[in-house]
């Protein structure tokens, strides 16, 4: 029985999710951005390589990487949205799948809009090609570039044609950074083949004055340099009164 003197307290409310807040938090977890392609603030998007860029076979938890299951889809919808109208595209990454990075670097460089590449602390291995396949590429004073063959790990089977394969692969990397640099293909296989340079390894450190020198890079310089180069494309790419595009 219910004691009728007693009043009955109303249940707790439980706190409602604010829809935003839990959507911004997600793609905090998901792509470790604020912000997917939402350019109702500026008209340029900034996107991010850092760590190890993950390929077909998932990193282990502790490793921060960089998932090109997530990238492409960006770039895809930075290319559709109208009101998206340059990338900068900022590395600090290890390297890591060749076939992954060489994928993001063949998106950024088929985009149809203007787009502009900055190395900060590192833009290793395979980080390369994508540091280059921008339209106008900037490296910081002290980032470095690590230029080596390529590798695999695991299982190996010793055949001809094994090397064979690796032979090709590292042939696709190297026409890659060749046709969108100022670099010779003979002084990027030359470094890339240096013995001494690395202490237990084969390839060359390139620090980003040198990356400048040998062409890999067209400019030193930071984020402010980045960002008025890319508004200096924008302006180009923009179609003039008459219609056609200002040269």
């Amino acid at each position: 029985m219910e004691n009728p003197n007693l009043e009955q307290q109303p249940a707790p409310e439980t706190p409602k999710k604010d829809p935003k807040n839990s959507g911004i938090i997600e793609k905090i977890q998901e792509l470790g951005q604020t912000n997917v392609p939402d350019m109702g603030q500026s008209n340029i998007h900034c996107m991010t390589v850092v760590g190890q860029i993950e390929g077909h076979m998932q990193l282990p938890p502790q490793n921060k990487t960089t998932k090109y299951e997530h990238i492409i889809p960006q770039l895809v919808a930075i290319e559709q949205n109208p009101k998206i109208e340059g990338l900068l595209l900022i590395l600090n990454t290890v390297g890591g799948d060749v076939e992954a990075g060489l994928a993001i670097s063949e998106m950024v460089a088929s985009m149809s809009k203007p787009s502009v590449t900055l190395v900060l602390g590192g833009g290793h291995s395979i980080g390369v090609p994508i540091a280059v396949a921008a339209n106008y590429s900037f490296i910081a004073e002290t980032a470095t570039m690590t230029i080596h063959p390529v590798r695999l790990t695991g299982l190996v089977i010793g055949v001809p044609q094994t090397f064979e394969y690796l032979d090709k692969m590292q042939e696709r990397v190297i026409s890659f950074v060749t046709k969108n640099s100022s670099i010779s293909e003979e002084k990027f296989k030359e470094l890339m083949l240096s013995k001494g340079n690395l202490t237990r390894d084969i390839g060359t450190n390139v620090v980003g004055t040198d990356a400048v020198q040998y062409g890999l890079i067209n400019e030193v310089g930071g984020i402010g340099q980045a960002l008025k180069k890319l508004n200096e494309l924008i302006a180009q790419n923009k179609p003039s009164p008459e219609g056609d595009v200002v040269q």
